[in-house]
Protein backbone atom coordinates (compact mmCIF):
# COMPACT_ATOMS: atom_id res chain seq x y z
CA UNK A 1 0.00 0.00 0.00
CA UNK A 2 0.99 3.34 -0.99
CA UNK A 3 0.00 6.80 -1.41
CA UNK A 4 -0.69 7.72 -5.28
CA UNK A 5 0.72 10.55 -6.67
CA UNK A 6 -0.88 13.95 -6.31
CA UNK A 7 -2.53 15.54 -9.12
CA UNK A 8 -4.98 17.49 -10.55
CA UNK A 9 -6.17 13.91 -12.36
CA UNK A 10 -6.73 12.11 -9.05
CA UNK A 11 -9.84 10.72 -8.13
CA UNK A 12 -10.77 13.62 -4.77
CA UNK A 13 -13.39 12.61 -2.27
CA UNK A 14 -15.04 15.60 -1.40
CA UNK A 15 -18.22 17.69 -0.13
CA UNK A 16 -17.64 15.72 3.40
CA UNK A 17 -20.16 16.19 6.65
CA UNK A 18 -20.75 14.83 9.83
CA UNK A 19 -23.96 14.68 11.85
CA UNK A 20 -23.12 13.75 15.74
CA UNK A 21 -25.98 12.31 17.62
CA UNK A 22 -26.11 10.21 20.77
CA UNK A 23 -22.76 9.32 20.93
CA UNK A 24 -22.64 8.32 16.51
CA UNK A 25 -21.22 10.05 13.86
CA UNK A 26 -22.57 9.71 10.57
CA UNK A 27 -20.27 10.89 7.44
CA UNK A 28 -21.21 11.52 4.08
CA UNK A 29 -19.34 12.39 1.21
CA UNK A 30 -19.05 12.84 -2.78
CA UNK A 31 -17.79 9.45 -4.26
CA UNK A 32 -15.43 9.98 -7.41
CA UNK A 33 -16.02 8.14 -10.34
CA UNK A 34 -14.70 4.65 -10.50
CA UNK A 35 -13.50 4.46 -6.99
CA UNK A 36 -15.77 1.46 -5.15
CA UNK A 37 -13.47 1.47 -1.60
CA UNK A 38 -12.37 3.87 0.53
CA UNK A 39 -9.99 3.86 4.09
CA UNK A 40 -11.75 5.87 6.86
CA UNK A 41 -8.67 7.63 9.12
CA UNK A 42 -10.38 8.65 12.61
CA UNK A 43 -7.45 10.84 15.42
CA UNK A 44 -7.77 13.13 18.13
CA UNK A 45 -7.35 16.34 16.55
CA UNK A 46 -4.66 16.91 19.52
CA UNK A 47 -2.56 14.06 18.34
CA UNK A 48 0.11 15.49 15.91
CA UNK A 49 0.84 13.97 12.48
CA UNK A 50 4.06 12.71 11.91
CA UNK A 51 3.17 11.50 8.74
CA UNK A 52 2.99 7.36 9.44
CA UNK A 53 1.78 5.18 6.37
CA UNK A 54 -0.67 3.45 6.21
CA UNK A 55 -2.39 5.83 8.95
CA UNK A 56 -2.96 3.12 12.00
CA UNK A 57 -6.78 2.67 12.46
CA UNK A 58 -7.89 2.72 9.04
CA UNK A 59 -11.09 1.10 8.08
CA UNK A 60 -11.97 0.07 4.84
CA UNK A 61 -15.35 0.67 3.57
CA UNK A 62 -17.21 -0.37 0.47
CA UNK A 63 -19.38 1.94 -2.02
CA UNK A 64 -21.97 -0.45 -1.58
CA UNK A 65 -21.83 -0.71 2.36
CA UNK A 66 -22.13 3.10 2.11
CA UNK A 67 -25.33 3.08 -0.13
CA UNK A 68 -27.06 0.78 2.71
CA UNK A 69 -26.13 2.39 5.54
CA UNK A 70 -26.84 5.63 3.52
CA UNK A 71 -23.13 6.84 4.87
CA UNK A 72 -20.47 5.52 7.30
CA UNK A 73 -21.65 5.57 10.87
CA UNK A 74 -19.04 5.27 13.71
CA UNK A 75 -19.50 5.31 17.32
CA UNK A 76 -17.96 8.07 19.54
CA UNK A 77 -16.50 7.07 22.59
CA UNK A 78 -13.64 9.88 22.66
CA UNK A 79 -13.78 13.37 24.22
CA UNK A 80 -12.71 16.43 22.63
CA UNK A 81 -12.27 17.15 18.69
CA UNK A 82 -11.68 14.43 16.23
CA UNK A 83 -10.51 14.64 12.60
CA UNK A 84 -12.14 11.56 9.63
CA UNK A 85 -9.82 11.13 7.50
CA UNK A 86 -11.41 9.70 4.05
CA UNK A 87 -9.11 8.51 1.40
CA UNK A 88 -9.84 6.84 -2.31
CA UNK A 89 -9.00 3.52 -2.63
CA UNK A 90 -7.09 3.27 -5.92
CA UNK A 91 -5.85 -0.21 -7.19
CA UNK A 92 -3.29 -0.96 -10.16
CA UNK A 93 -0.19 -3.22 -10.80
CA UNK A 94 -1.23 -5.81 -8.03
CA UNK A 95 -1.21 -2.83 -5.59
CA UNK A 96 -3.16 -0.81 -3.17
CA UNK A 97 -3.01 2.91 -3.66
CA UNK A 98 -4.54 5.33 -1.34
CA UNK A 99 -4.98 9.12 -2.61
CA UNK A 100 -3.76 11.80 0.13
CA UNK A 101 -5.58 15.44 -0.68
CA UNK A 102 -3.26 18.11 0.11
CA UNK A 103 -5.69 20.85 0.10
CA UNK A 104 -8.16 18.75 2.74
CA UNK A 105 -11.40 18.14 1.11
CA UNK A 106 -11.35 14.84 2.47
CA UNK A 107 -11.23 15.82 6.22
CA UNK A 108 -13.96 16.63 8.43
CA UNK A 109 -13.54 17.51 12.44
CA UNK A 110 -16.20 17.10 14.74
CA UNK A 111 -16.59 17.44 18.61
CA UNK A 112 -17.31 13.47 20.14
CA UNK A 113 -18.60 15.86 23.50
CA UNK A 114 -16.94 16.91 26.95
CA UNK A 115 -16.14 14.51 29.89
CA UNK A 116 -17.94 15.30 33.38
CA UNK A 117 -15.43 16.59 35.82
CA UNK A 118 -17.81 16.91 39.49
CA UNK A 119 -15.57 18.42 42.11
CA UNK A 120 -16.44 18.61 46.33
CA UNK A 121 -14.43 20.56 48.55
CA UNK A 122 -15.41 19.97 52.36
CA UNK A 123 -13.95 22.30 54.66
CA UNK A 124 -13.60 21.32 58.54
CA UNK A 125 -12.42 23.79 60.84
CA UNK A 126 -11.04 22.64 64.51
CA UNK A 127 -12.73 24.24 67.23
CA UNK A 128 -9.38 26.18 68.49
CA UNK A 129 -6.92 25.29 66.21
CA UNK A 130 -5.73 28.24 63.94
CA UNK A 131 -6.05 26.51 60.49
CA UNK A 132 -8.65 23.97 59.10
CA UNK A 133 -8.54 20.53 57.24
CA UNK A 134 -9.74 20.68 53.00
CA UNK A 135 -10.91 17.18 51.90
CA UNK A 136 -11.34 17.56 48.09
CA UNK A 137 -12.80 14.99 45.73
CA UNK A 138 -12.92 14.59 41.98
CA UNK A 139 -15.10 12.36 40.29
CA UNK A 140 -14.82 11.88 36.55
CA UNK A 141 -16.55 10.16 33.96
CA UNK A 142 -13.12 9.44 31.81
CA UNK A 143 -9.17 9.88 32.68
CA UNK A 144 -7.75 12.96 33.50
CA UNK A 145 -4.16 13.99 33.14
CA UNK A 146 -3.07 15.72 36.74
CA UNK A 147 -1.89 18.96 34.60
CA UNK A 148 -5.36 19.77 33.56
CA UNK A 149 -6.63 21.03 36.58
CA UNK A 150 -5.29 22.52 39.76
CA UNK A 151 -6.58 24.38 43.15
CA UNK A 152 -6.05 27.94 44.06
CA UNK A 153 -5.89 29.24 47.74
CA UNK A 154 -7.03 32.80 48.45
CA UNK A 155 -7.12 34.87 52.15
CA UNK A 156 -10.24 36.28 52.75
CA UNK A 157 -12.58 34.66 50.68
CA UNK A 158 -13.18 32.13 47.88
CA UNK A 159 -10.67 32.92 44.69
CA UNK A 160 -12.51 33.97 41.73
CA UNK A 161 -9.84 32.32 38.96
CA UNK A 162 -6.35 30.70 38.77
CA UNK A 163 -5.11 33.89 38.95
CA UNK A 164 -6.48 35.28 42.52
CA UNK A 165 -4.69 33.59 44.92
CA UNK A 166 -1.50 31.15 45.19
CA UNK A 167 -2.10 28.38 42.70
CA UNK A 168 -1.26 24.78 43.64
CA UNK A 169 -0.73 21.81 41.09
CA UNK A 170 -2.36 18.29 41.38
CA UNK A 171 0.45 15.03 41.87
CA UNK A 172 -1.25 12.51 40.43
CA UNK A 173 -3.37 11.61 37.77
CA UNK A 174 -7.38 11.14 38.10
CA UNK A 175 -8.89 7.71 37.16
CA UNK A 176 -12.45 7.78 35.77
CA UNK A 177 -14.77 7.43 39.04
CA UNK A 178 -14.10 9.03 42.49
CA UNK A 179 -10.42 9.91 43.65
CA UNK A 180 -10.52 11.04 47.29
CA UNK A 181 -7.83 13.35 47.39
CA UNK A 182 -5.29 13.62 51.15
CA UNK A 183 -6.44 16.28 53.32
CA UNK A 184 -4.84 19.33 53.28
CA UNK A 185 -4.51 21.89 55.80
CA UNK A 186 -4.97 25.67 55.70
CA UNK A 187 -5.71 29.26 57.39
CA UNK A 188 -8.81 29.39 58.76
CA UNK A 189 -9.09 32.68 56.59
CA UNK A 190 -8.11 30.68 53.60
CA UNK A 191 -10.56 29.60 50.99
CA UNK A 192 -10.24 26.73 48.26
CA UNK A 193 -11.61 26.64 45.01
CA UNK A 194 -11.03 23.91 41.66
CA UNK A 195 -9.80 25.30 38.29
CA UNK A 196 -8.50 24.12 34.80
CA UNK A 197 -5.10 25.00 34.42
CA UNK A 198 -6.40 26.34 31.03
CA UNK A 199 -9.54 26.78 30.57
CA UNK A 200 -9.09 27.44 26.55
CA UNK A 201 -7.39 24.14 25.90
CA UNK A 202 -9.03 21.70 28.42
CA UNK A 203 -12.42 23.21 28.10
CA UNK A 204 -12.68 21.39 24.42
CA UNK A 205 -12.72 18.06 26.55
CA UNK A 206 -14.18 18.53 29.97
CA UNK A 207 -16.88 20.07 31.83
CA UNK A 208 -16.08 21.18 35.35
CA UNK A 209 -19.06 20.93 37.71
CA UNK A 210 -19.29 21.34 41.74
CA UNK A 211 -21.25 18.82 43.75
Amino acid sequence: MRYAEDSASAPAITDVTARVEDRFCTLRWRWPDGVQAVYVHKASAEVPDHGEFPPSGMKLYTREEYKANNGYRDRMDDIGLIVYTIYARLEGNGEIMLVRQRDGANQTTVSAGKARIYYSIVQKKALFGKQKTVHMTITAEAPVPKDVLCYVKKRGGYPASREDGVLFHFVQDFAAGRNALPPIEIGKEDFVRIFFTDGRKYGLYYELVPE
